[in-house]
């Protein structure tokens, strides 16, 4: 059975997009088999995951960009653990849409670069930059079998709310001409601040806007969240708090998806 793709995305930066990746990748990991793709420069996913933050040193040539432009992945996977592994990024990243230029490489470049793993995980995991570029649309044009779905991140803000139109048309236009099997799993709020009073007119906005895409579970700004960066997984002793909205949104999320 082909993984299905899960893509995390919106055009503004702040909206939790590497720490709901991270966290999503984490807890599907105890039942299912599940690889993280890196596509942010930033390499936010790649430091939250393995806990290396020299990732210009650590993983030089050892990256997502490698990958892609040697059209194969698999020497630049790394497990992070049981059922868990990524395919990193670094600063390097940002030469993309250049060496894919240089080499003729087209908007299927990661499609093909995945299909020798395509069977191998249930799930492939991607975070992606806060911006319209090479990073964002390559996910959203690669195809699965099982089905490519895409998260709209929002962080209850005015510039967050302005963003979601431009994603949805970058996700409507990956499916025509890529990838016809796309579709928007829905809308996650990750409040980052949880006492703004326009929370509630912004969820209101969302849902009249676009029904039904909005996940009834919202993610609540929690310091325990924060601190999972600094402790992992393993060694948090407050996973459990930290978790918390997580939990249900993943099943929620695993449900749209089944549903296809």
């Amino acid at each position: 059975m082909a993984a299905k793709i899960i893509t995390f995305g919106i055009s503004k930066g702040g909206c939790s997009k590497s720490t709901s990746s991270g966290i999503t990748a984490y807890l599907l990991s105890k039942e299912a088999k599940v690889l993280c793709l890196d596509l942010d420069g930033q390499a936010n996913l790649t430091s939250f995951l393995t806990g290396e933050y020299d990732v210009c040193n650590v993983f030089e040539n050892k990256t997502i960009l490698e990958g892609i432009l040697k059209v194969d992945i698999r020497p630049y996977i790394i497990r992070v653990r049981e059922n868990l592994d990524i395919v990193p990024s670094n600063d390097f990243l940002a030469t993309l849409a250049r060496k894919m230029y240089e080499k003729g490489l087209r908007l299927d470049a990661l499609q093909k670069a995945l299909e020798p793993v395509m069977n191998d995980y249930d799930y492939i995991i991607i975070d992606t930059p806060p911006s319209l570029s090479e990073q964002t649309i390559l996910p959203l044009s690669t195809q699965s079998p099982a089905g490519s779905y895409a998260v709209v991140m929002f962080d209850g803000s005015l510039f967050a709310y302005y963003a979601i139109p431009k994603f949805l048309e970058i996700i409507e236009g990956a499916k025509e001409r890529y990838n016809p099997k796309l579709k928007t799993a829905g809308i996650l709020f990750s409040l980052i601040d949880t006492r703004a009073k326009e929370n509630a007119d912004m969820e209101e906005a969302v849902e009249e806007e676009y029904p039904g895409l909005k996940f009834q579970t919202s993610i609540k700004r929690k310091a325990a969240t924060r601190r999972l960066a600094i402790n992992g997984f393993e060694e948090s002793a407050e996973l459990k708090n930290a978790l918390e909205y997580y939990i249900p949104f993943v099943e929620e999320l695993k449900q749209r998806v089944d549903e296809g």
